[in-house]
């Protein structure tokens, strides 16, 4: 074995047989930015033996102070390009895959059917979700990390352990980004590192394992927490799913939950123009009997948000669209 790996396989935790089951290992790793930077060079110097790269993004001269796997080189150019080309450089043993893209409805199954472990790092909780139920369905683990401002926390779901709707049943009314709130780049990089040691921990099998559990870190306190979630139970009734725009059909209701300005053509001819603030409007016209309701939006929170009310109210057959995830 070459000196490359060392000093992990000193380790009695690696060895020469924990080496070859990184050299196996197929990891999915979908964003490669502020998480997926230190996920990826880790897992890539680690030897892990094939990495699948999916992002729909180009860098930018922001995304620098977070990103170090990029350099001013690489402004303008695919990140999914720019990330092999920087982590073959640091592991030529490697495979490196990728998909210029996002991991939508479409391609979520087919991706994680792919892979031993599936790694969140992108920006999008629908995303999350549509992640999610692909590795619940597949029984794949599922590392999820989120990072803003000076904190941020990674989980393992999934793959016998609650999923991550079990933790996260619902979403938050709003959600800040890191352009709109700010995030300090050494706090991206602990929760991507945090993240990267999960995955390193699932393929060695160090004990304990890191499914059911969730780490957080406050960079404000100096301070690291967590819990674990072991008998976390799963939502009743029935789930709100982020489906493809390809999967509404003619005899849908949908629900364009973006204004005009925002969107002055809806990409569904037959769309009702709402807010989400009167969805409410909606059942003099169609009540729960009636057919599939499916809302969309920009990212897919507005979705959820009515998409929970409506549900509340009695409303069994809905589906969610992030229009941001793939537009026909």
């Amino acid at each position: 074995m070459s000196d490359r790996y060392a000093r992990q396989v000193a380790l009695a935790h690696v060895g020469a047989d924990g080496q070859a089951r990184l050299a196996a290992a197929s990891v999915l790793v979908v964003g490669s930015g502020g998480l997926g930077c230190p996920v990826l060079q880790y897992l890539a110097a680690a030897g892990v033996g094939r990495l699948v790269i999916v992002d729909h993004d180009v860098v930018e001269a922001s995304n620098l102070h977070r990103q170090p796997l990029y350099s001013m080189d690489d402004v303008g150019s695919p990140k999914v390009a720019a990330a092999r080309a920087a982590l073959l450089q640091l592991n030529p043993t490697i495979t490196v895959e990728t998909l210029a893209g996002r991991a939508t409805p479409d391609n979520a199954a087919r991706l994680v059917a792919d892979a031993d472990i599936v790694v969140d790092a992108a920006d999008s909780l629908a995303t999350t979700y549509v992640l999610n139920d692909a590795c619940q369905a597949l029984a794949r683990p599922l590392v999820s990390a989120s990072a803003l401002g000076l904190s941020g926390y990674v989980g393992a779901f999934c793959a016998g352990a609650p999923s991550y709707r079990a933790v996260f049943p619902d979403m938050p009314a709003r959600a800040a980004t890191c352009s709109s709130a700010g995030v300090l780049g050494s706090v991206v990089g602990v929760i991507g590192s945090l993240q990267a040691q999960f995955v390193l921990q699932l393929i060695l099998a160090i004990m304990p394992a890191p499914l059911g559990r969730l780490v957080t870190f406050d960079a404000a306190r100096l301070s690291f927490g967590g819990f674990a979630f072991h008998d976390a139970a799963e939502p009743d009734g029935p789930l709100l799913r982020y489906i493809s725009p390809r999967e509404v059909t003619a005899d849908d209701v949908v629900v364009d939950l973006r204004s005009p300005d925002e969107a002055p053509v809806s990409p569904f001819d037959h769309a009702v123009r709402l807010e989400v603030d009167i969805i409410d409007t909606l059942m003099d016209d169609h009540p729960p009997s009636a057919g599939r309701i499916v809302l969309c939006c920009h990212s897919g929170l507005r979705a959820w948000r009515a998409g929970r009310h409506l549900r509340d109210r009695g409303f069994t057959r809905l589906a969610l669209v992030a229009l941001a995830d793939g537009t026909p």
